[in-house]
This record gives structure tokens, sequence and C-alpha cells, in this order.
């Protein structure tokens, strides 16, 4: 193999790099929570967490740890300048109310017609509660997903003609940041934008269920 893919801070900080000036952006548990480590500070972004907190900064050094801020996923946060905690009620009207510019969710696959299954680990998978996901999903203008390409078990493809596990939302996903590539979900289907160095086309078509569609 003549490519390295990235790690997951890698993938987090690609998509940092696309967060513009001034977006009110949420980050869901996994991958998408390390973006907010990679975002210049001098870079006005205002993340937001569920659990009621608006201003959230990067994740602080071990000895400067709050065992009171926490995001979501209950890991450890800062609180940038002009931040704010609010309701959990507050909070979750953010989130359904369209008032995220983005919000960014890993995923267990996605469709080419951008519909998006995060929340169970397989179709057969005992019943059990999709969370906040569901509400993000179709609440903020925007959402990107942050996930490894193929899975570690077997090398199956996460990106897909059709999810095959149950869904969190429909046709709701702009664009994916892999390991290996960064690809806008269009009405064609994954149409991509960018791979990693020494990655050819059918490296990557090979590890992809869709068909691609190159720029």
């Amino acid at each position: 193999m003549s490519f390295k893919p990235l790690d997951r801070a890698g993938i987090a900080a690609r998509i940092a790099r696309d967060i513009p000036e001034g977006w009110f952006v949420n980050l869901g548990i996994g991958i998408p929570t390390g973006v907010s480590d990679h975002v210049p500070l001098e870079r006005e972004v205002i993340f937001h967490s569920e659990n009621g907190v608006i201003g959230a900064g990067p994740a602080p050094a071990p000895e400067n740890v709050d065992p009171y801020l926490v995001n979501a996923g209950t890991q450890p946060i800062t609180l940038r300048t002009g931040g704010a905690f609010v309701h959990h009620a507050d909070s979750f009207a953010i989130a359904r109310g369209a008032h995220l510019d983005l919000c960014v969710l890993g995923a267990f696959e996605v469709a080419q017609n951008g519909d998006i299954a995060n929340w169970a680990h397989s179709a057969t998978d005992p019943v059990r509660q999709v969370g906040g996901a569901m509400d993000l999903a179709i609440g903020a203008k925007r959402l990107w997903v942050a996930m490894e390409h193929i899975t570690k078990a077997n090398g199956s493809p996460r990106l897909r003609k059709a999810c095959t596990y149950p869904l969190t939302a429909k046709g709701v996903v702009r664009r994916v940041y892999t390991d290996l590539a960064v690809l806008e979900v269009t009405p064609r289907g994954f149409e991509v934008v960018e791979m990693i160095p020494g990655l050819t086309r059918q490296d990557l078509q090979d590890r992809t269920e869709a068909e691609l569609i190159w720029r």
C-alpha cells in the first residue's frame, strides 16, 4: 500500500480547515469532537453542545480539567470567551430549529443519496435509542459526516448505494470526510473533492460500494 490513511485526529483537522469564520457548529460524539481542537483560536467558530454549552473550546490540558465542564459525550472541554450555559430545552431548541450552520456527525454508513445511519451497529442490533443525532441531522442547516472509509472488522465499505443499517435521517448529508477522501453528496451521487496523497482513483473506488463521480 503506497498511501497512508489519515488517523482520527487527521480527519478532524481536515474538517476544521473547511469551517468558515462565524459559523455556529455542533460536533457529534467520536471523531467530530476533535474538530474544535484544530480550529485556530483567532477564527471565531461558536461550538454548541446538546447538554447546554454555547461557545465550547478545545480540550483542556490534563492538569486543567474541570470535572463540571464537559460536552454531551462527557469529555472535558474548555469555554471560549463569551461562552454561556443554557437550559437543556433551550439547547435542543437550537438543535431542532435550524439555528446551527453545521452539524458534524460520525456514521456507520452513508448512502449516495445522503441517507445516514449512525445509531445501530448492525441491521440486527437490539432496539436502542437513536439519541440526539436524529434531531441534529434534520435540524442543522447542513450536515457533514466524519468516518473511516471502510470497516475495521472486514474492510466492508461504509459509503454505499443504500444503507443497510437502520437510518438516522434521510437525504441530509452534504459532505463526507473519511480517512481517504473528501466527498460531496450530489444528486448524481458521491463526487470526489480530494484524496490523500498516493491514493489512486481505483484504490478509492475499490473501497466504495457506490459508483464515484470525479471532478
